[in-house]
């Protein structure tokens, strides 16, 4: 008797069989045909947009049922002009060369050996994500374009919308003649076909985790399949005492305020002793005045009366919300230090006209990205003109930093030879 368990692990073995099979043919396909699925599938979202927001209805009302933060239902929630973006997306991904066979390195050898070195898909590629139902888009783009076939398990809230989205993905392939099953939707809530698809080892060949800590420490302990790290953005920006005020101001409102609920939003504020009771103080009101609960150390309580006092759990804490820990540091070396001891390595930034000081922060700082003078919430494959990103890789195996298309190929290397022997 088959019992529950028992059929979803049948289920996900044979979305894994269908999903490797699908990768031999994709590793072969033109550019041309791969670069079509992607437009037609574009195309195909933007006419499906009013069923794709119909949808979306449902799982906003499943998420507030869920009692989601508000940061979490924004992250949930599409409009037009999210639907455009993820239209834009598509089509700048199929803009994109094609990394696949691309030459990385060639060189000869005094033996007579010619060789290669050329980008390859990685071949099945699982992506496990939560609520932002754009990510469905995203990775199902990306991985097509690398050649590569992906089995999606989307959020619990984002059921309905990516069930859409994926839809249309499928339209694109089919439009194409390429296989259907090179982009597959887990179609269940069910967690057990989480932990399925994490013991995969025989169809799936790399995990990409894509969402809070609890997930992506989900991930890391249970899988047998290879895994990207991507852990929680716990983004910090230090504001030096040579920081341009105007600058400043704008930036750190920008990261803190446009989106609470994304990975590059920042999370704790440092600021020079030597700032702090005038440009350190401008900042803080402005926070607070913007609807942002500041929680301080004690120099930052002394700036106003609105600030909360912070625990120790509020270093090193990602919020998603609107909620900042801010701390008033001696100078840049005790920030970079508080940022190695309570930061995730994902994105961490400096403001301040002193190169010698940024030089510093570049340099002992090993964060995947690293930005100076720039809002944090640039922290997007996108904006680094990939067109989509998988997610933000924090590890430094294989990929790191924002993971586009390139970063979701290995290599090969071909080696060519004249009836060549080894003496």
């Amino acid at each position: 008797m088959m019992t529950e368990q028992t059929g979803i692990a049948a289920l996900m073995a044979d979305i894994g069989r269908r999903a490797k099979a699908a990768a031999m043919v994709l590793a072969t396909v033109s550019a041309g045909d791969k670069e079509a699925a992607l437009r037609a599938a574009a195309d195909a979202v933007w006419a499906a947009r009013a069923d794709i927001l119909s949808a979306n209805a449902q799982d906003l009302e499943y998420g507030r049922d869920k009692g989601l933060s508000g940061a979490m239902l924004d992250r949930l929630m599409l409009d037009e002009a999210r639907i455009q973006g993820i239209v834009d997306g598509l089509r700048a991904v199929a803009g994109q060369a094609d990394p696949v066979g691309e030459v990385l390195a060639e060189w000869d050898m005094p033996s007579g050996l010619h060789i290669r070195r050329v980008r390859t898909p990685l071949g099945v590629i699982g992506v496990i994500y939560e609520s932002r139902p754009n990510v469905t888009a995203d990775a199902g783009a990306l991985c097509l374009k690398s050649g590569n076939a992906v089995i999606l398990r989307g959020g619990s809230e984002s059921f309905h919308s990516s069930a859409m989205i994926h839809a249309c993905l499928v339209t694109g392939l089919r439009a194409a003649g390429l296989p259907e099953d090179a982009i597959q939707l887990v179609p269940t809530r069910d967690r057990a076909a989480v932990t399925e698809l994490l013991q995969m080892t025989d169809t799936v060949d790399v995990i990409v985790p894509r969402g809070g800590k609890g997930l992506v420490g989900l991930v890391q302990r249970e899988a047998r399949v290879p895994v990207f790290a991507h852990l929680e953005g716990i983004v910090h920006i230090y504001v030096d005492k040579a920081a341009d005020p105007e600058k400043a101001m704008n930036v750190v409102l920008n990261a803190k305020t446009r989106r609470t609920g994304i990975c590059g939003a920042a999370e704790c504020l440092l600021i020079h002793e030597d700032v702090a009771r005038t440009l350190g103080r401008d900042i803080i009101q402005a926070l607070i005045n913007a609807g942002v609960e500041v929680r301080g150390d004690g120099a930052v309580q002394a700036l106003a009366a609105a600030v909360k006092p912070a625990a120790e759990a509020d270093w090193g804490c990602e919020y998603l919300d609107s909620i900042i820990a801010v701390k008033s540091v001696k100078n840049a070396s005790e920030a970079i230090e508080h940022i190695q001891k309570h930061g995730s390595n994902h994105t961490d930034c400096i403001l301040t006209e002193n190169d010698v000081t940024a030089a510093e922060f570049f340099a002992r700082l090993d964060s995947a990205i690293l930005m100076r003078n720039a809002s944090t919430q640039f922290a997007d494959g996108g904006e680094f003109g990939m067109g989509a990103e998988i997610g933000i890789a924090t590890g430094k195996m294989h990929a790191r930093g924002p993971v586009g298309a390139a970063q979701l190929t290995s290599f090969k290397y071909l080696v060519e030879g004249d009836g060549t022997v080894r003496a």
